[in-house]
């Protein structure tokens, strides 16, 4: 859940391990991802800036975040003892508990502004079924509901009520009291039926 956005992020590796790690971080919305290794898998994104030669302390200088994505153990030891040595949260493709890194990339769902990640204990198989299971399960009127948040909750947040009320207003959008009007009116009879029960919120009925 970590914003990459503007982040370097260096890949260390040019598998298809890497591949997979580089697609991630594209999906998450990471623009500067970069590929250290002395070959290339050719599923590697085009937008991949690739870095052809064996790993250097050099080559995690500046990085926000860095993956140790190597077939050879004793590259990824290396890998994770520079990032450390440099201040850089590292990811170890192949770590146990003897070897860990110090992030995890969880298995991951996403529907518009809903997003679900789940970790299992190392395993990705099973995180990976856990994942699909509560993704089947999701109310697609949630999903829609998470949208309409991104509209609502701006206009409260600066609506200057005190931060308690704040609080209680979006635990009422939250509740399943809420889904009735919004499944019948989205937005607007939503934005209705939170002024009723909110009437100092009445701006909202024109936007904001």
């Amino acid at each position: 859940m970590l914003d990459v956005t503007e982040r370097l992020v260096v890949i260390i590796g040019g598998g298809s391990v890497a591949v997979r790690k580089a697609k991630g971080l594209i999906t998450a919305g990471a623009r500067r991802v970069r590929c250290v290794a002395p070959a290339f898998d050719s599923g590697l994104p085009s937008e991949v800036e690739r870095v052809k030669a064996e790993f250097q302390p050099m080559h995690l200088q500046d990085a926000g975040l860095a993956f140790a994505a190597t077939d050879s153990p004793d590259v990824n030891d290396r890998v994770v003892r520079e990032a450390r040595r440099q201040g850089v949260l590292v990811n170890r493709a192949d770590a146990d508990e003897e070897n860990p890194g110090d992030f995890t990339t969880p298995a991951l769902w996403r529907a518009s502004a809903v997003t679900v990640t789940v970790s299992a204990g190392g395993s990705a198989a099973l995180a990976a079924r856990i994942r699909d299971d509560l993704a089947r399960k999701l109310d697609p009127l949630q999903v829609r509901l998470a949208q309409a948040m991104q509209v609502l909750r701006p206009l409260i947040v600066r609506s200057g009520l005190s931060p308690a009320r704040r609080r209680e207003i979006l635990q009422d959008l939250a509740g399943p009291l809420a889904m009735k009007p919004f499944a019948e009116g989205g937005v607007d009879g939503l934005k209705a039926w939170l002024i009723g029960r909110c009437p100092e919120l009445k701006e909202m009925q024109n936007g904001g």
